[in-house]
């Protein structure tokens, strides 16, 4: 054997290999996102409230995660862990749907109404699954209220970098001229608050009334009725036509249509995986189906961004346009009351069907 043999095998230069270290954990950078989604997003999600309420549930000791009950909202959460409310385990989160409803006047657009006043979830149809409102309608409003069952497109739909715009039909009494609305274009300052600037345009007299049509991209509270008294005039009606790309078409008051999934997902950009099911015919209170199911997908996407009005919404629309008043009251007109088509959709395209409104006792 020759002399100077070591077990240890040597290296290039003679020289004894280093001993293996083990291998430590990469340690992630401080600062980094803890995994998972806030609590109150995915109690949003799952439908359960939206994420204002589920922050006051999660303070009022009503939720639990992992056995544990929780009293901030300040906790991620993941898929493996055991969420309950009330005792009761989180219902899994179902795919996100819409609804077209037109909100009648004298209903109030809250859960719940400590003046003891009817609220639109007390008129919508029993088989209605829980749902959030987008945005809100004054009592004294009507027309096109979006209605969601995922607190993730509310809460977007609502911010105001979304961006879209709503618009409405206005009747006013008095005898304006065109000149007298270049505060409202231009911006107003109300009380210290300040109101981004509207598109408005006056469409025609009629007696002592005058119709006009206005836009804007936020939603503040009253804010049309406090511009307009601001420059001399006061609102008799108001009347939501659409909300971005979704018009409340010829949806009677009180009625309720489910947008098609294909155009959700198009107008929303949802990921294909969360596509909505075919909506299925829902029941009115004698057993018989309230509407027919929504058939073929709504064709091709939208080529136009989501922010301009479709021609119509998607789905069968039946009788006359909700939007035109009857008797003296005056007829909001034509002028602008519709948009063209975007390109990419069909005038007339199969939907689902309407649904009456009726007492939902479990609101």
């Amino acid at each position: 054997m020759a002399r100077g043999m070591s077990k240890t095998p040597a290296s290039p230069k003679g020289k004894p290999a280093p001993k293996s270290q083990p291998r430590k954990a990469t340690a992630k950078p401080e600062g980094a996102a803890p995994e998972g989604d806030r609590i109150a997003k995915v109690l949003s999600r799952a439908g359960v409230a939206s994420r204002r309420e589920a922050e006051r549930m999660i303070a009022e000791g009503r939720v639990s995660v992992n056995g544990k009950k929780i009293d901030s909202p300040a906790l991620n959460v993941t898929a493996k862990d055991r969420i309950s409310i009330d005792g009761q385990p989180l219902p899994e989160a179902e795919a996100p749907r819409m609804w077209l409803y037109y909100k009648p006047i004298g209903l109030v657009t809250s859960n719940s109404d400590e003046k003891g006043r009817t609220t639109i979830f007390d008129e919508l149809p029993e088989d209605m699954p829980r749902v959030m409102t987008v945005g809100r309608l004054d009592l004294n409003s009507e027309g096109l209220l979006l209605l969601t069952n995922d607190g993730g497109i509310k809460r977007k739909l609502e911010l105001p970098a979304t961006g879209w715009l709503r618009r409405y039909r206005v009747r006013i009494n008095g005898r304006p001229k065109d000149e007298d609305f270049a505060p409202l274009r231009k911006g107003l300052v109300i009380e210290g608050e300040r109101f981004q600037p509207m598109t408005v345009s006056l469409d025609r007299q009629q007696g002592a009334n005058a119709w006009l049509t206005v836009g804007l991209r936020e939603g503040k509270n009253r804010e049309i009725r406090r511009a307009m008294e601001d420059i001399g005039f006061s609102v008799n009606r108001l009347l939501r036509v659409s909300y971005g790309p979704f018009q409340l078409g010829n949806l009677k008051p009180g009625e309720v249509e489910e947008l098609r999934a294909r155009v959700v997902r198009d107008q929303l950009g949802l990921a294909e995986e969360e596509e909505i099911p075919a909506a299925r015919p829902t029941r009115a209170r004698g057993g018989k189906p309230a509407g027919k199911p929504m058939g073929k997908p709504a064709g091709k996407p939208m080529g136009k961004p989501a922010g301009k009005p479709m021609g119509k919404p998607a789905g069968k629309r039946v009788g006359k346009q909700a939007a035109q008043p009857s008797g003296k009251q005056g007829n909001p007109g034509r002028t602008a009351g519709k948009a063209p088509p975007a390109r990419g959709t069909r005038p007339d395209q199969r939907g689902g069907g309407k649904r009456p409104a009726g007492k939902n006792p479990r609101r």
